[in-house]
């Protein structure tokens, strides 16, 4: 039987450069590949800035898990703390190590300086 794992294709050569590439350099040649008209290129310029906008306006109004996400942003300890909690407790299987893992990941963090950050009760709960 042949492994076609080992087959080196243009298409397989493209995504292995792409790895792990620094993100405005992707975007940038995605971009270059687009052939748009000035128009259309200010129409989703336009469009990009409204959505951002919008999103950003809405957010300072969130409750519930996406204001916990906004307190605890990937730029804080404590939010990375509860992102490599969240994504470690989908892999251990038993109470027991769940309870360790937890006391491990949030023993360190200055969860105090958070309280009375954000309008959710649920936040400062959390906190």
């Amino acid at each position: 039987m042949f492994n076609f794992a080992h087959v080196q294709t243009p298409l397989r050569d493209a995504i292995t450069s792409a790895y792990r590439l620094y993100e405005p350099t992707a975007v940038q040649n995605l971009a270059n590949t687009l052939n748009f008209a000035q128009e259309q290129k200010n129409e989703i310029t336009d469009l990009a800035r409204r959505l951002i906008t919008q999103v950003r306006a809405d957010r300072s109004k969130s409750s519930g898990v996406d204001a916990l996400m906004h307190e605890f942003s990937l730029s804080s300890e404590e939010g990375i703390a509860l992102m490599c909690l969240a994504e470690a407790l989908l892999r251990i299987p038993d109470n027991a190590t769940r309870d360790k893992l937890i006391r491990d990941k949030l023993s360190d963090g200055d969860w105090k300086s958070h309280v009375g950050n954000s309008p959710s009760m649920f936040v400062n709960a959390a906190a």
